[in-house]
């Protein structure tokens, strides 16, 4: 997926919806604003004369987006609002606003800092906002690397709910595995083969090319990077295949061919109560590896939606750390599905 903000309302939104990437370009802007109803707006000749065009050009933009930015905090305020807003620019205006014409307006555009800055992705004619389009993608990489503890290769683990699916998951992938060795006549090479074809069921696209677009080296498991969702699938995917393989092998009275395997599980994964499930996970994964890992799934580009802010909390936020700590904390947790 393109990383060009102008053009990607997805990656725009996904930038909007990350308090921590949005701290740290307000840092870097500085912007001073109008206290206004508990935020910082600024006006529309404002906005105009900080990205150096014509008020006119941020006029033709809202209009073109209005949806967006209303969402991101753009609004038009009238009324008695209006009063409250004229009197905070009176008391406090600075020196690039007209506080005389402002006194005999009627209605006035506002735009709070999310709105200022989703301005700054749609106008392409601003080299201003050129250059703040190219500050914010550095500014969210860092941000997510540094609260990801270094790097976003396994981000995933951030989550509270992963220690506990994947050490959970282990006995389906037990089932599985002996599935494989008791009902299967192949090789060795049967366990990465079958294992790859449930990874392209579900999310289109085999361990191979997952890997290089992750960016996993040589020892590094695959299955140590897949969020809590994807790890319940393919678990869940495990565990029914290994009932499968032994069914029909008790049926034939002999170890299943892999032609037989190959059939079964395209059998499986096709039955309906899948879909909604791998289209779940498939766009968790895509939303996610985008906006936390900045990779893109070709196979899964259709299932891009901006990641929402409680997604960059339940990642980046106080709740998330690293596996250590939760290993540590978790102690007790692993004990019990140990032992159950």
């Amino acid at each position: 997926m393109t990383q060009d903000l102008t053009t990607s309302s997805v990656q725009r939104q996904n930038i909007l919806n990350n308090p921590f990437a949005l701290a740290e370009i307000e840092k870097a802007i500085g912007i001073r604003g109008i206290e206004f109803e508990g935020k910082k707006v600024v006006l529309l000749d404002q906005v105009a004369f900080f990205f150096r065009v014509d008020r006119r050009t941020i006029e033709r933009i809202v209009n073109a987006n209005k949806d967006e930015l209303t969402k991101n905090g753009y609004a038009v305020v009238r009324g008695n609002e209006l009063i409250l807003l004229k009197k905070a620019i009176s008391d406090n205006h600075g020196t690039d606003i007209n506080v005389g014409t402002i006194a005999r307006a009627s209605v006035l555009s506002v735009f709070d800092f999310k709105a200022l800055i989703n301005i700054a992705m749609l106008l392409s004619e601003s080299d201003r906002a050129r250059t703040l389009r190219k500050a914010m993608l550095d500014i969210v990489m860092d941000v997510i690397n540094v609260r990801a503890g270094g790097g976003t290769k396994y981000v995933n683990q951030r989550d509270e709910e992963f220690i506990e699916r994947a050490f959970a998951g282990e006995g389906y992938r037990k089932e599985f595995t002996t599935a494989l060795d008791k009902f299967v006549e192949m090789g060795k090479s049967k366990y990465p083969i079958y294992t790859d074809k449930i990874y392209q069921a579900i999310f289109l696209e085999n361990a191979r090319t997952y890997r290089r677009i992750i960016k996993l080296e040589q020892g590094d498991s695959t299955r140590d990077s897949f969020y809590a969702e994807i790890l319940s699938l393919v678990f869940s995917f495990e565990c029914g295949i290994a009932k499968e393989l032994e069914a029909e092998s008790t049926k034939a009275g002999r170890k299943l061919d892999p032609w037989e395997v190959d059939q079964l599980i395209e059998d499986f994964a096709s039955r309906s109560h899948w879909p909604p499930l791998m289209e779940h996970a498939r766009r968790k994964m895509a939303s996610r590896d985008l906006a936390l890992r900045g990779v893109t799934h070709s196979p899964l580009e259709g299932y891009i939606l901006p990641l929402p802010r409680e997604e960059f909390e339940r990642f980046l936020g106080n709740k998330s750390k690293e596996l250590t700590k939760r290993l540590e904390e978790a102690k007790d947790v692993m004990k019990r599905l140990k032992n159950r």
